[in-house]
């Protein structure tokens, strides 16, 4: 039985990633046929680029959701370790050891963030739709009454090589961004971690009689999506070259988006990185295309929005 349903949720996973897959190879080859500049290698790395920051958060989002949660606190998130890791590079010691507590504080900061989010989740069973709404603003109100609503400017050339610079002519962002997916697939698909949040997802009374510590597993989910989180907003706050309290608005919809266009399914138990991955590229690529062709940002939003609700109409008829 147990094999049947895990051979069942994984040729409806694989089917949901081929015909992702096929839409992004459509989207690729329109996009070169109307436009010269395309397929050109710095369009290429630049298109990764773009994406990185959304991608790496959709990792994390990718394991929330598979527990059937949502985290929409990761925008405010990063602005707030944005901040608060620009600051801290002014501290009066050496620049290494100012870069690297300015670092291990932003990642701390995402991880207590996602693990306050998973303890009131399942502490005080509260939706996570509610705490993470209402940590979204708590985060952003913290950044600008940090900041006094001021950017933090003059940061130091070695922080800025994080958003910025290349490595044999590949983006660091990217680099970055293929290592977390490699390690987050390898963490879903080979690990009894991976094997907990498909089945908590799938159906948590189960799992719990399993043996499953199914709170424990939504809180790791919550604080792995926040360590996510600020490994973005430190590469945000790099590549602006600032720390901005009102940097990542919105950014928690293209997260999402993301991942439900990659094919999790939104009532969890079903997805994948790999999924997430290609859903991400999708939106990056549907981006950068119509930029090239000189579309209207307004007209992109609805065009986005439009391949928004096709993937999750697609995922409902799936279920059915």
């Amino acid at each position: 039985m147990r094999t049947r349903l895990t051979t069942g949720v994984r040729g409806s996973t694989l089917g949901s990633q081929i015909g992702i897959g096929l839409a992004l190879l459509c989207e690729v080859v329109l996009f070169a046929l109307l436009s010269s500049h395309f397929l050109t290698a710095d369009n290429l790395l630049n298109v990764s680029l773009q994406v990185s920051i959304t991608a790496i958060i959709a990792v994390g989002m990718t394991f929330v959701i598979l527990t059937n949660g949502i985290d929409l606190s990761v925008g405010s998130l990063m602005a707030f370790v944005g901040v608060i890791v620009t600051s801290m590079l002014a501290l009066p010691v050496p620049l290494f050891v100012s870069l690297t507590l300015a670092i291990a504080a932003g990642l701390l900061l995402g991880a207590i963030s996602g693990g306050l989010a998973g303890v009131v989740i399942t502490r005080f069973h509260i939706t996570p739709f509610i705490v993470t709404l209402a940590l979204m603003t708590i985060l952003r109100g913290a950044a600008f009454i940090y900041t006094q609503g001021r950017p933090i400017w003059e940061l130091p050339d070695e922080f800025k090589v994080l958003g910025t610079g290349r490595m044999l002519g590949v983006p660091v962002p990217t680099i970055i961004m293929v290592v977390v997916y490699l390690l987050a697939h390898l963490m879903l698909t080979r690990t009894r971690f991976g094997r907990h949040v498909y089945a908590v997802g799938g159906n948590p009374e189960a799992a719990r009689l399993a043996g499953i510590h199914t709170e424990r597993v939504l809180v790791e989910v919550y604080v792995l999506c926040g360590i996510l989180t600020a490994v973005s907003g430190i590469l945000l706050a790099s590549r602006l070259s600032s720390g901005q309290p009102n940097a990542g608005l919105m950014y928690e919809l293209d997260v999402i988006a993301a991942v439900v266009v990659g094919g999790t399914s939104l009532n969890g138990g079903r997805g994948s990185v790999v999924g997430t991955f290609i859903g991400s590229m999708l939106i990056g690529v549907l981006r950068n295309g119509l930029n090239l062709l000189d579309v209207e940002s307004y007209v992109q939003q609805v065009v986005v929005g439009v391949v928004i609700l096709l993937a999750v109409m697609a995922d409902q008829w799936r279920r059915r």
